[in-house]
């Protein structure tokens, strides 16, 4: 295994540095991201692991337990460490039984953001993503009257910067018509490469593209390819997804997520893996 000594980092903007392995916090709930975690402790652990161990980019949303996650970041991490980016999403809100229902309206924006900022402990965001919903139906011109509630909390002053999360390249368009966007958050993985012409747009014009599910989420990745390319190089099939995924994109970031210290330890370690070119070979031919 080949590994680096030090995170790399993306500058985003003069005050938006963070390192391109992140954390995502969604999992610090209990099960369906739905209550506490059944150990509150080792919850608290593993995001004071991950203050620790480098990482200046950690994941959240307030819909996330819905507001258990923040809570325990405030609790693991207050006050903040100055380099420590929080990025927040907004855009759904929780039914009483954990559904997930699209909430994009200006007042339900507004709520949402200040809900962020109460739970989290902050008087300013550093990023807030807007999460378009995921079923058809949603316009360009959606995108860009709800991004512009979320840029008129930017002028505020309760937020620093924007990005966007399940997006297409036309509404990602059209939010740049109305602000600028700082990170792009989408499903992309070793199998899933629909987004690669937007990974590539991204890394051109300086946009933070934050693959979510980047070891396969619900269903892992499993591959005979995978598992040959780890044992060659010495690390696990896990670190070797990551390890690809980073040398996909200079702009490319990760927030994998786990409720174990020692599996976010071994997530971070991908960071320092690089792969040779007969490996990434091997890996780029497993597009699904």
């Amino acid at each position: 295994m080949t590994t680096g000594s030090a995170l790399q980092t993306l500058a985003l903007a003069p005050d938006l540095i963070i390192t391109r392995m992140g954390y995502g916090a969604m999992q610090l709930t209990g099960p369906g991201v739905l209550g506490p975690p059944e150990d509150r402790d080792q919850a608290v652990a593993v995001l004071r692991e991950a203050v620790r161990l480098g990482l200046t980019h950690i994941d959240t949303s307030d819909f996330y337990g819905p507001a258990v996650v923040n809570e325990l970041i405030r609790e693991a991490l207050h006050p903040y460490p100055d380099d420590l980016h929080i990025v927040t999403k907004v855009g759904g809100r929780r039914d009483d039984r954990g559904g997930w229902i699209p909430s994009h309206d200006r007042a339900a924006l507004r709520a949402q953001v200040h809900d962020n900022l109460r739970h989290l402990g902050l008087e300013t965001l550093d990023v807030v993503n807007l999460r378009t919903p995921t079923q058809d139906g949603t316009s360009d011109d959606d995108v860009a009257e709800w991004f512009g509630t979320l840029a008129e909390m930017r002028d505020e002053g309760l937020i620093r910067h924007l990005g966007l999360s399940g997006v297409t390249a036309g509404q990602l368009t059209a939010a740049q018509a109305v602000a600028p966007v700082v990170t792009l958050q989408n499903l992309y993985n070793l199998t899933n490469r629909a987004d690669d012409a937007l990974v590539d747009r991204c890394a051109a014009e300086n946009i933070a593209y934050a693959a979510f599910f980047p070891l396969g989420g619900f269903t892992p990745l499993q591959s005979q390819t995978l598992s040959d390319v780890a044992e060659r190089v010495g690390a696990s099939g896990q670190q070797v997804a990551l390890a690809w995924l980073l040398q996909r994109s200079p702009t490319m970031v990760l927030i994998p997520g786990t409720s174990s210290p020692a599996h976010l330890r071994e997530n971070v370690a991908a960071a320092g893996l690089t792969l040779p070119p007969d490996a990434i070979a091997a890996l780029d031919a497993m597009a699904g």
